[in-house]
């Protein structure tokens, strides 16, 4: 089985064909934990006293794609996962889709994308990064607006599993408090960029009230100088769609934002929903 690994700037090409991890739109640039941080809607899983305790080794996201069904996760990764009230599949075994985007930064197809989502009624969510909370207001007082869930994509785009515990939790209380702050909106979901986490990163997340949210599809489509045509992101998410399928796709890419309608309406014409991903935590 050919397998690629993906990653957003910095890609290493394997092959064509089926292991994917994502993503890394912008670059700037474990400790011990000295206070308990708990927020109201953590999950408690163990009585941590130090972060240190756990393991801080990065792990990057991937898998192997099959079409029409969901990916294979290694097994360790997706209950790490899970134990940290993370996840990246609706195991319900219905129909369901959950469409998420990345927004490192912004090249110009989102209000596209926005303009598709509301002509289809259909909801998404948006990870977003510090420099594109700050910096597209309008495009995040849409997203709002419009009733689509605004992530949390860390400040800085940092590797977590490479910085301390103080940093991880400022990359993400900082957003949050700043998303509170310039839009009245809360964030409760986090994506972790590089798609790369550790069982402490996890942790602090979690601790922090936020819910991990990983995806089971993906495709490289974020490199803006060799992007296909809008054929050719149709013909590279219609056939992996699967029961539950949390789906990543990249705003800077004019390839999805030129195919987005011809996806959903074909989604849904084989029997899909498009669901919030409030309904993961239901």
């Amino acid at each position: 089985m050919k397998k690629v690994i993906v990653a957003m700037i910095a890609v290493s090409m394997v092959a064509t064909g089926g292991l994917v991890a994502s993503c890394s739109l912008i670059r700037s640039g474990g400790g011990v934990r000295t206070e308990q941080v708990k927020h109201e809607n953590a999950i408690e899983v163990s009585n941590i006293e130090d972060y240190s305790s756990l393991n801080g080794s990065g792990s990057g996201w991937g898998f192997v794609r099959k079409k029409g069904k969901a990916p294979e996760i290694p097994a360790a990764q997706s209950k790490m996962l899970e134990k940290y009230n993370g996840k990246y599949l609706d195991h319900s075994k219905e129909k369901n889709l959950y469409l998420t985007f990345d927004e490192g930064y912004e090249n110009g197809f989102t209000a596209v994308i926005l303009d598709t989502l509301a002509k289809t009624d259909t909801p998404a969510a948006f990870f977003v990064t510090g420099p594109y909370l700050e910096g597209q207001s309008e495009l995040i007082k849409r997203m709002i607006d419009e009733g689509h869930i605004v992530g949390n994509h860390t400040v800085h785009h940092l590797n977590l599993p490479k910085q301390p515990v103080e940093t991880v939790q400022s990359e993400i209380t900082s957003l949050n408090d700043k998303c509170e702050e310039l839009y009245g909106y809360k964030m409760t979901y986090m994506r972790p960029p590089e798609g790369e986490f550790s069982e402490r990163t996890l942790a602090v997340t979690n601790d922090l009230g936020m819910k991990t949210i990983m995806w089971s599809f993906a495709y490289k489509d974020w490199d803006v100088n060799t992007q296909q045509g809008a054929d050719h992101a149709y013909e590279s998410v219609i056939p992996y769609l699967h029961d539950g399928a949390v789906i990543l796709l990249h705003a800077v890419s004019s390839d999805n934002a030129n195919a987005l309608e011809r996806i959903i309406t074909e989604a849904k014409n084989e029997g899909y929903s498009f669901k919030s991903l409030d309904n993961l935590y239901k």
